[in-house]
């Protein structure tokens, strides 16, 4: 229901502009609902090389309201576009503080009344005295009630030039007031920002020097449309002398369509006891979002983690090439110690040891190559690469559980020449090697424990790793205790290794869930290329597990080497987030409305029959829709409308009977006048521009000039 409204508050706003750009100019000349704008300059002479203001001034209908520059929704901000003499530059809008309005989307900026937006000019030192300079620009708004209209207008000034500049007195009380509502610089926080949850948190701290304590924050109106006010489920909490904004986070449009959280956030922090008109308005410049701090962890979570990762380190000693290791050295513990019960519990304590410093050696690396990558707690799963890099990592891990090739095959040789190891000396460096032979041959699981410990503090970190080597040298140190127990094991068998193709199956589901995440980061319309990569890695693996064996000849293993690495670099390439194309083709979405009124127009229409699940119509994609392509459908004014199949529609079934089709791809070209054009199958950039250029007048009216 929620997306039902926005969707129509939205068709209410686009067709409201629609119909202020478009309708007949005598009826918008003749309508009782416009704003009365001017141009008004500060001063009544200008100096050469010395600034000046200038003030775009707007007087709304009552009950009407413009936008703020981020209007909290799909509104239009007010607009001036600079036409001035060489020499002359244009500052940027100095806003004012908006007022919050609530409405069916959420929260929109707004200003009702007059409006008053003031620019700075900078002349060049260069002018000459005497002269005058003529000076234009061309203002365009939106302004709403209950729908939207869309209102512009083109100013022209002439001002003399003095040897000082003159100020002229009659607009002093405009200038005046309009300066008293812009928020001032800030000079009283020192500021950082970094995500959380999903949403940011705004830190204030008070500067150096500050003879008194800062007010306390009561509202922030931000910059970016992926953040909500504060007033909007925000909140606010002190800190000592600082302040912690949280402000939530717009994650969809009013079209559902999903909102990137952005690099850094800015706007108009508001301060004072309560909120009114008298709150202090400070402009906050943009801020980096930064990683985010540590958090301790709930004392039960922590505990949870540290389980799994003990259970992990347990499960490294059922891996075949690891868990034969466990007889071979409690063995040699006992050939070592005689019958001295202490001696063995040495034995198997030093055991113990050598693993923890090893795991200890290995998770520093780790952590190391985490802080040297710069990745945030929590915050890695937004980033592309990263979740490119665990979706891979963990679907080969799972074809390695699999068996479909193998890692560690000599971890059963060097388990066995551990026992010929003699002296406490020897027992520690078996427990180094225990971790060593653990470590390839259980790859999976570790990849999987990088995975979630990369996200920890530090202590936390050091300790899930502690605890899962303590998991792997357990049995070692029980059965160095009770050597008794060594007859109770089972013995190895073909069911080690079902057990382990069956855990692999884990792993495979968690790669889809990566996949699940990097789809929605890159457009779920790219999604073939990481399947087809996934797929080519799955290739290079089972050449590698087929033929990269010792007991083929040295020739067929090399072979079989080049042929695995560039299957696994070309998978890789393959699945790379794309590269962001500034002049992607804009589709609108099809419907027969869309189209007469198109061609109405006496503009073409080239219509895209597809869907997500067609691998020829994502081919077509890739190669037909080439920049030159769509700079000749620009220049022809050619609109392009996607009638997506990927879910049941009986509108586009009933369209494609009627141009003699049933299966997709499908592509037809409408040319006012003309019978509709289908074309093949298969798409190529050469093709498209032959046509669009054989069929497509040259000359199409623009409709903005009707």
């Amino acid at each position: 229901m929620t997306r039902i409204v926005r969707c129509l508050l939205a068709l209410v706003i686009v067709v409201g502009s629609a119909r202020a750009e478009f309708e007949d100019p005598f009826i918008t000349a003749a309508s009782a609902v416009s704003s009365a704008a001017s141009l008004v300059a500060e001063a009544s002479a200008i100096a050469p090389g010395k600034a000046f203001t200038l003030a775009l001034r707007l007087e709304h209908p009552a009950g009407w309201h413009s936008y703020y520059k981020n209007s909290g929704g799909i509104e239009l901000p007010p607009v001036i576009e600079w036409q001035l003499p060489a020499g002359f530059s244009a500052g940027p809008i100095q806003w004012p503080v908006p007022a919050i309005k609530d409405g069916y989307s959420g929260k929109s900026f707004v200003y009702t009344g007059t409006l008053v937006l003031l620019v700075d000019i900078t002349p060049p030192a260069t002018l000459q005295v005497d002269e005058k300079v003529p000076l234009r620009a061309k203002a365009t708004w939106q302004i709403c009630s209950d729908t939207c209209m869309n209102e512009e207008k083109s100013f022209a000034l002439s001002l003399p030039v003095s040897a000082s500049a003159v100020t002229d007195p009659a607009q002093a009380d405009l200038f005046a007031m309009a300066r008293g509502k812009i928020p001032r610089p800030n000079e009283t926080w020192k500021l950082s920002a970094y995500p959380d949850a999903g949403h940011c948190v705004l830190r204030l701290s008070p500067q150096a020097g500050v003879d008194s304590p800062p007010l306390p924050p009561v509202e922030f109106i931000p910059n970016e449309p992926f953040l909500k006010p504060l007033s909007d489920g925000g909140s606010v909490t002190r800190v000592g002398a600082d302040w912690l904004i949280t402000l939530k986070r717009n994650a969809v449009d009013i079209f559902e369509k999903p909102i990137p959280l952005g690099k850094a956030l800015s706007g108009i922090l508001l301060s004072g006891k309560t909120g009114g008109a008298d709150a202090a308005a400070t402009v906050i410049d943009e801020i980096p979002l930064a990683a985010a701090p540590a958090k301790p962890l709930a004392f039960v979570r922590l505990l949870g983690i540290l389980g799994l990762m003990f259970v992990g380190g347990l499960i490294l000693n059922l891996m075949p090439c690891v868990f034969p290791v466990i007889g071979l050295k409690i063995m040699g513990f006992v050939k070592q110690a005689g019958d001295s019960r202490q001696r063995i519990v040495a034995h198997g304590l030093l055991f113990t040891l050598g693993v923890l410093v090893s795991f200890g050696v290995l998770s520093g690396i780790l952590f190391a190559g985490r802080a040297v990558a710069g990745v945030g707690w929590g915050y890695q799963l937004q980033i592309p690469g990263v979740v490119l890099g665990l979706m891979l990592l963990m679907f080969v891990l799972a074809l390695n559980m699999f068996g479909v090739f193998e890692l560690g095959t000599a971890a059963t040789s060097v388990g066995g020449s551990l026992q010929a190891k003699h002296g406490l000396a020897g027992t520690f460096f078996s427990g180094v090697l225990a971790t060593v032979v653990a470590t390839p041959c259980a790859g999976p699981f570790l990849g999987a424990a990088i995975g979630a410990a990369i996200t920890l503090p530090a202590l936390a970190f050091f300790a899930a790793f502690a605890a899962m080597a303590i998991g792997l040298a357990l049995p070692y140190l029980v059965l160095s205790v009770f050597p008794g127990l060594l007859y109770l094991l089972p013995r190895p068998g073909a069911w080690m290794e079902s057990f382990k193709q069956g855990m692999s199956f884990l792993l495979f589901a968690t790669s889809g869930y990566f996949l699940c995440i990097y789809a929605v980061q890159i457009g779920s319309e790219n999604l073939l290329d990481p399947v087809l990569g996934l797929s080519t890695i799955a290739m290079a693996a089972w050449i590698y597990g087929r033929w990269c064996l010792p007991h083929r000849r040295p020739a067929v293993r090399r072979a079989a080497l080049v042929i695995t690495l560039a299957l696994a670099a070309g998978g890789v390439l393959l699945a790379l987030p794309p590269t962001p194309k500034a002049d992607a083709l804009h589709w609108e979405a099809w419907s027969q409305a869309r189209v007469d009124e198109v061609l109405e127009n006496d503009q073409p229409v080239y219509i895209d029959f597809t869907a997500q699940w067609c691998p020829t119509c994502q081919v077509n994609k890739r190669l037909a829709y080439t920049p030159a392509v769509i700079a000749l459908m620009q220049a022809k004014h050619i609109v392009a409308l996607k009638a997506d199949k990927t879910k049941l529609n009986p509108e586009i079934e009933t369209k494609l009977r009627e141009y003699g089709r049933s299966a997709i791809p499908v592509n037809v070209l409408l040319v006012p006048g003309k019978a509709p054009i289908v074309t093949p199958e298969l798409l190529s950039a050469a093709y498209l521009t032959e046509l669009f250029r054989r069929e497509v007048p040259n000359l199409v009216a623009d409709t903005n000039e009707k």
